[in-house]
Protein backbone atom coordinates (compact mmCIF):
# COMPACT_ATOMS: atom_id res chain seq x y z
CA UNK A 1 0.00 0.00 0.00
CA UNK A 2 1.34 3.42 -0.96
CA UNK A 3 2.17 5.65 2.02
CA UNK A 4 4.09 8.39 0.21
CA UNK A 5 2.51 11.81 0.60
CA UNK A 6 2.48 14.32 -2.26
CA UNK A 7 2.91 18.05 -1.75
CA UNK A 8 2.55 20.38 -4.73
CA UNK A 9 3.78 23.94 -4.46
CA UNK A 10 3.09 26.28 -7.34
CA UNK A 11 0.88 28.93 -8.80
CA UNK A 12 -2.89 29.15 -8.76
CA UNK A 13 -4.46 31.54 -11.22
CA UNK A 14 -7.28 32.54 -13.50
CA UNK A 15 -6.35 31.59 -17.07
CA UNK A 16 -7.45 33.64 -20.07
CA UNK A 17 -6.80 31.40 -23.05
CA UNK A 18 -6.86 32.69 -26.63
CA UNK A 19 -6.42 30.48 -29.69
CA UNK A 20 -5.25 31.60 -33.12
CA UNK A 21 -5.84 29.38 -36.18
CA UNK A 22 -2.62 30.43 -37.84
CA UNK A 23 1.11 30.63 -37.12
CA UNK A 24 2.94 33.31 -35.17
CA UNK A 25 5.89 32.76 -37.50
CA UNK A 26 3.77 34.05 -40.40
CA UNK A 27 2.92 37.23 -38.50
CA UNK A 28 6.30 38.26 -37.11
CA UNK A 29 8.93 40.04 -39.19
CA UNK A 30 12.17 38.83 -37.62
CA UNK A 31 14.01 41.83 -39.11
CA UNK A 32 11.85 44.17 -37.03
CA UNK A 33 12.03 42.56 -33.61
CA UNK A 34 13.45 45.75 -32.08
CA UNK A 35 10.20 47.57 -32.97
CA UNK A 36 7.84 44.62 -32.66
CA UNK A 37 4.15 45.50 -32.96
CA UNK A 38 1.97 42.50 -33.78
CA UNK A 39 -1.76 41.95 -33.55
CA UNK A 40 -3.51 38.74 -34.53
CA UNK A 41 -7.22 37.99 -34.71
CA UNK A 42 -8.07 35.33 -32.13
CA UNK A 43 -10.49 32.55 -33.08
CA UNK A 44 -11.53 31.53 -29.56
CA UNK A 45 -11.36 32.81 -26.00
CA UNK A 46 -12.14 31.14 -22.68
CA UNK A 47 -11.66 32.02 -19.00
CA UNK A 48 -10.82 29.00 -16.85
CA UNK A 49 -9.25 28.04 -13.55
CA UNK A 50 -5.53 27.42 -13.87
CA UNK A 51 -2.08 27.88 -12.39
CA UNK A 52 0.69 25.30 -12.55
CA UNK A 53 0.36 24.03 -8.99
CA UNK A 54 -3.43 23.87 -9.08
CA UNK A 55 -3.44 22.15 -12.48
CA UNK A 56 -1.06 19.45 -11.28
CA UNK A 57 -3.00 18.92 -8.06
CA UNK A 58 -6.38 18.78 -9.86
CA UNK A 59 -5.16 16.04 -12.21
CA UNK A 60 -3.39 14.15 -9.41
CA UNK A 61 -6.64 14.09 -7.44
CA UNK A 62 -8.59 12.98 -10.51
CA UNK A 63 -6.21 10.00 -10.66
CA UNK A 64 -7.08 9.12 -7.08
CA UNK A 65 -4.19 10.70 -5.18
CA UNK A 66 -4.79 13.06 -2.25
CA UNK A 67 -2.32 15.86 -2.99
CA UNK A 68 -1.57 18.67 -0.56
CA UNK A 69 -1.59 22.01 -2.40
CA UNK A 70 0.68 24.81 -1.19
CA UNK A 71 -0.48 28.01 -2.91
CA UNK A 72 -1.38 31.65 -2.25
CA UNK A 73 -4.71 32.82 -3.65
CA UNK A 74 -6.75 36.01 -3.34
CA UNK A 75 -9.97 36.36 -1.37
CA UNK A 76 -11.67 36.43 -4.78
CA UNK A 77 -10.65 32.79 -5.31
CA UNK A 78 -12.71 31.05 -2.63
CA UNK A 79 -14.92 29.31 -5.21
CA UNK A 80 -11.78 27.92 -6.84
CA UNK A 81 -10.51 26.60 -3.50
CA UNK A 82 -13.90 24.98 -2.88
CA UNK A 83 -13.76 23.30 -6.29
CA UNK A 84 -10.30 21.88 -5.62
CA UNK A 85 -11.41 20.58 -2.23
CA UNK A 86 -14.42 18.88 -3.81
CA UNK A 87 -12.05 17.22 -6.30
CA UNK A 88 -10.02 15.72 -3.45
CA UNK A 89 -7.20 18.25 -3.16
CA UNK A 90 -6.15 19.16 0.39
CA UNK A 91 -6.05 22.98 0.45
CA UNK A 92 -5.70 23.37 4.24
CA UNK A 93 -2.24 24.92 3.82
CA UNK A 94 -3.32 27.47 1.19
CA UNK A 95 -2.69 31.12 2.01
CA UNK A 96 -5.65 33.47 1.48
CA UNK A 97 -4.28 36.88 0.49
CA UNK A 98 -5.88 40.31 0.33
CA UNK A 99 -4.14 40.70 -3.05
CA UNK A 100 -6.14 39.58 -6.12
CA UNK A 101 -5.61 36.08 -7.47
CA UNK A 102 -2.87 35.73 -10.08
CA UNK A 103 -3.87 35.92 -13.75
CA UNK A 104 -2.31 34.07 -16.69
CA UNK A 105 -3.04 35.23 -20.25
CA UNK A 106 -1.86 33.03 -23.12
CA UNK A 107 -2.12 33.13 -26.92
CA UNK A 108 -1.64 29.80 -28.73
CA UNK A 109 -1.28 29.25 -32.47
CA UNK A 110 -2.21 26.08 -34.35
CA UNK A 111 1.29 24.62 -33.97
CA UNK A 112 1.08 24.83 -30.19
CA UNK A 113 3.49 27.78 -29.94
CA UNK A 114 2.50 30.21 -27.21
CA UNK A 115 2.97 33.81 -26.11
CA UNK A 116 1.95 34.48 -22.53
CA UNK A 117 1.92 37.00 -19.72
CA UNK A 118 1.52 36.44 -15.99
CA UNK A 119 0.30 38.86 -13.31
CA UNK A 120 1.50 37.36 -10.01
CA UNK A 121 -0.93 39.06 -7.63
CA UNK A 122 -1.49 36.89 -4.55
CA UNK A 123 1.27 34.53 -5.65
CA UNK A 124 3.83 37.03 -4.33
CA UNK A 125 2.23 36.82 -0.86
CA UNK A 126 3.78 33.43 -0.14
CA UNK A 127 5.86 33.84 3.02
CA UNK A 128 3.64 31.49 5.01
CA UNK A 129 3.94 28.59 2.57
CA UNK A 130 6.24 26.20 4.45
CA UNK A 131 7.00 22.49 4.22
CA UNK A 132 7.58 22.19 7.98
CA UNK A 133 4.37 20.13 8.56
CA UNK A 134 5.89 17.30 6.49
CA UNK A 135 9.31 17.24 8.18
CA UNK A 136 10.94 13.79 8.20
CA UNK A 137 7.97 12.10 6.51
CA UNK A 138 7.85 9.99 3.36
CA UNK A 139 6.88 12.88 1.10
CA UNK A 140 7.53 13.83 -2.51
CA UNK A 141 7.49 17.61 -2.96
CA UNK A 142 6.95 19.16 -6.38
CA UNK A 143 8.27 22.72 -6.37
CA UNK A 144 6.81 24.15 -9.56
CA UNK A 145 6.88 27.70 -10.91
CA UNK A 146 5.52 30.38 -8.56
CA UNK A 147 7.08 33.12 -6.43
CA UNK A 148 10.88 32.80 -6.88
CA UNK A 149 11.64 33.68 -3.25
CA UNK A 150 9.20 31.03 -2.02
CA UNK A 151 10.66 28.48 -4.45
CA UNK A 152 14.13 29.14 -3.07
CA UNK A 153 12.90 28.70 0.51
CA UNK A 154 11.04 25.48 -0.29
CA UNK A 155 14.06 23.97 -2.05
CA UNK A 156 16.10 24.64 1.09
CA UNK A 157 13.35 23.17 3.27
CA UNK A 158 13.36 19.95 1.26
CA UNK A 159 17.00 19.45 2.20
CA UNK A 160 16.49 20.57 5.80
CA UNK A 161 13.43 18.40 6.36
CA UNK A 162 14.62 15.29 4.46
CA UNK A 163 11.95 15.50 1.77
CA UNK A 164 12.23 14.20 -1.79
CA UNK A 165 12.30 17.06 -4.30
CA UNK A 166 10.94 17.14 -7.82
CA UNK A 167 12.21 20.49 -9.14
CA UNK A 168 10.06 21.99 -11.88
CA UNK A 169 11.22 25.62 -12.37
CA UNK A 170 9.15 26.09 -15.54
CA UNK A 171 8.82 29.65 -16.79
CA UNK A 172 10.60 30.94 -13.69
CA UNK A 173 13.92 29.89 -15.23
CA UNK A 174 14.02 33.42 -16.65
CA UNK A 175 13.05 35.17 -13.40
CA UNK A 176 14.80 33.21 -10.64
CA UNK A 177 18.36 34.17 -9.62
CA UNK A 178 20.97 31.92 -11.21
CA UNK A 179 22.24 30.74 -7.82
CA UNK A 180 18.71 29.69 -6.81
CA UNK A 181 18.33 27.64 -9.98
CA UNK A 182 21.67 25.96 -9.32
CA UNK A 183 20.69 25.12 -5.74
CA UNK A 184 17.38 23.68 -6.95
CA UNK A 185 19.17 21.42 -9.39
CA UNK A 186 21.66 20.28 -6.72
CA UNK A 187 18.92 19.45 -4.22
CA UNK A 188 16.56 17.67 -6.60
CA UNK A 189 16.03 13.96 -6.92
CA UNK A 190 14.09 14.64 -10.13
CA UNK A 191 14.24 17.65 -12.48
CA UNK A 192 11.69 18.26 -15.22
CA UNK A 193 11.82 21.00 -17.86
CA UNK A 194 10.83 21.44 -21.48
CA UNK A 195 13.32 21.86 -24.32
CA UNK A 196 13.25 25.65 -24.24
CA UNK A 197 13.57 25.81 -20.46
CA UNK A 198 16.55 23.44 -20.59
CA UNK A 199 18.44 25.84 -22.85
CA UNK A 200 17.67 28.81 -20.62
CA UNK A 201 18.56 26.84 -17.49
CA UNK A 202 21.95 25.96 -18.95
CA UNK A 203 22.67 29.59 -19.83
CA UNK A 204 21.50 30.95 -16.49
CA UNK A 205 23.46 28.45 -14.38
CA UNK A 206 26.52 28.51 -16.64
CA UNK A 207 26.37 24.72 -16.78
CA UNK A 208 26.21 22.58 -19.90
CA UNK A 209 23.07 20.62 -20.62
CA UNK A 210 25.00 17.42 -19.97
CA UNK A 211 26.21 18.69 -16.60
CA UNK A 212 22.64 19.55 -15.64
CA UNK A 213 21.35 16.16 -16.73
CA UNK A 214 23.94 14.36 -14.60
CA UNK A 215 23.07 16.22 -11.39
CA UNK A 216 19.83 14.46 -10.30
CA UNK A 217 18.91 10.80 -10.27
CA UNK A 218 16.35 11.55 -12.98
CA UNK A 219 16.25 14.40 -15.49
CA UNK A 220 13.20 14.62 -17.75
CA UNK A 221 12.97 16.83 -20.82
CA UNK A 222 9.52 17.21 -22.34
CA UNK A 223 9.42 17.87 -26.08
CA UNK A 224 5.78 18.50 -26.93
CA UNK A 225 4.64 16.40 -29.87
CA UNK A 226 8.04 14.63 -29.86
CA UNK A 227 7.38 13.09 -26.45
CA UNK A 228 9.84 13.19 -23.55
CA UNK A 229 13.31 11.90 -22.69
CA UNK A 230 14.41 10.42 -19.37
CA UNK A 231 18.08 10.86 -18.43
CA UNK A 232 20.07 11.42 -15.21
CA UNK A 233 22.41 9.45 -12.95
CA UNK A 234 20.00 6.52 -12.63
CA UNK A 235 19.53 6.36 -16.41
CA UNK A 236 22.90 6.12 -18.20
CA UNK A 237 21.11 5.44 -21.47
CA UNK A 238 18.39 7.94 -22.47
CA UNK A 239 14.83 6.58 -22.49
CA UNK A 240 12.52 8.15 -25.06
CA UNK A 241 8.83 8.14 -24.22
CA UNK A 242 6.49 8.71 -27.17
CA UNK A 243 3.32 10.75 -26.84
CA UNK A 244 -0.07 9.15 -26.37
CA UNK A 245 -2.05 10.38 -29.36
CA UNK A 246 -5.10 12.47 -28.44
CA UNK A 247 -8.39 12.13 -30.30
CA UNK A 248 -8.19 15.84 -31.17
CA UNK A 249 -6.08 18.87 -30.36
CA UNK A 250 -7.89 21.88 -28.94
CA UNK A 251 -5.40 23.67 -26.67
CA UNK A 252 -1.97 22.66 -25.29
CA UNK A 253 -2.29 24.85 -22.18
CA UNK A 254 -2.00 22.72 -19.06
CA UNK A 255 -0.92 19.54 -20.85
CA UNK A 256 2.53 19.72 -19.26
CA UNK A 257 0.97 20.08 -15.82
CA UNK A 258 -1.22 17.03 -16.48
CA UNK A 259 1.89 15.11 -17.58
CA UNK A 260 3.50 15.91 -14.23
CA UNK A 261 0.46 14.64 -12.34
CA UNK A 262 0.59 11.31 -14.16
CA UNK A 263 4.35 11.09 -13.67
CA UNK A 264 4.04 11.67 -9.93
CA UNK A 265 1.20 9.17 -9.63
CA UNK A 266 3.61 6.53 -10.90
CA UNK A 267 6.50 7.70 -8.73
CA UNK A 268 4.59 7.70 -5.42
CA UNK A 269 3.18 4.27 -6.28
CA UNK A 270 6.64 2.82 -6.85
CA UNK A 271 6.50 2.44 -10.64
CA UNK A 272 9.65 2.65 -12.75
CA UNK A 273 10.31 6.01 -14.36
CA UNK A 274 9.48 4.95 -17.92
CA UNK A 275 6.02 3.67 -16.99
CA UNK A 276 5.44 6.77 -14.86
CA UNK A 277 6.33 9.04 -17.77
CA UNK A 278 4.08 7.04 -20.08
CA UNK A 279 1.16 7.64 -17.74
CA UNK A 280 2.12 11.30 -17.71
CA UNK A 281 1.92 11.37 -21.50
CA UNK A 282 -1.51 9.73 -21.42
CA UNK A 283 -2.92 12.24 -18.91
CA UNK A 284 -1.38 15.09 -20.91
CA UNK A 285 -3.06 13.80 -24.07
CA UNK A 286 -6.51 14.13 -22.50
CA UNK A 287 -5.77 17.71 -21.53
CA UNK A 288 -4.91 18.91 -25.04
CA UNK A 289 -8.42 17.85 -26.07
CA UNK A 290 -10.05 20.62 -24.02
CA UNK A 291 -9.50 24.22 -22.94
CA UNK A 292 -8.85 24.51 -19.24
CA UNK A 293 -8.55 22.14 -16.34
CA UNK A 294 -11.52 19.81 -16.60
CA UNK A 295 -10.26 17.01 -18.85
CA UNK A 296 -12.85 14.26 -18.98
CA UNK A 297 -11.00 11.00 -18.36
CA UNK A 298 -11.78 7.97 -16.24
CA UNK A 299 -9.69 5.05 -15.05
CA UNK A 300 -11.12 2.98 -17.90
CA UNK A 301 -10.31 5.59 -20.57
CA UNK A 302 -6.79 6.05 -19.19
CA UNK A 303 -6.17 2.28 -19.26
CA UNK A 304 -7.49 2.03 -22.81
CA UNK A 305 -5.34 4.88 -24.13
CA UNK A 306 -2.27 3.61 -22.26
CA UNK A 307 -2.60 0.19 -23.88
CA UNK A 308 -3.18 1.73 -27.30
CA UNK A 309 -0.12 3.96 -27.01
CA UNK A 310 2.34 1.56 -25.37
CA UNK A 311 0.96 -1.94 -25.84
CA UNK A 312 0.90 -2.76 -22.14
CA UNK A 313 -1.59 -2.57 -19.31
CA UNK A 314 -1.70 -0.23 -16.36
CA UNK A 315 -3.59 -0.44 -13.07
CA UNK A 316 -4.85 2.68 -11.30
Amino acid sequence: MNTTQLVISGSIATDRIFSFDGLFSDKIDTDKLDVLSVSVLMDSYVIVNGGTGANIAFNAAQLGLKPNLLVSIGEDGQAYIDKLQSQGVNTDSANISSTPTATFTVLSDKSGSQVAGFYPGAMSDAESLSLAPWQDTDTLVCVSAHDPAAMKRQVAECSEYNLRLLYDPGQQVTNSPAEDLTEGCKAAEIIIVNEYELGILAKRTNLSEEELKNMPKTFITTKGSKGSVIEGRDHPEPITVAIAKPDKVVDPTGAGDAYRAGLMYGIVNGWDMQKSAQLGAVIGSFNVEISGQTANYTAASVKERFHKAYGSSVEL
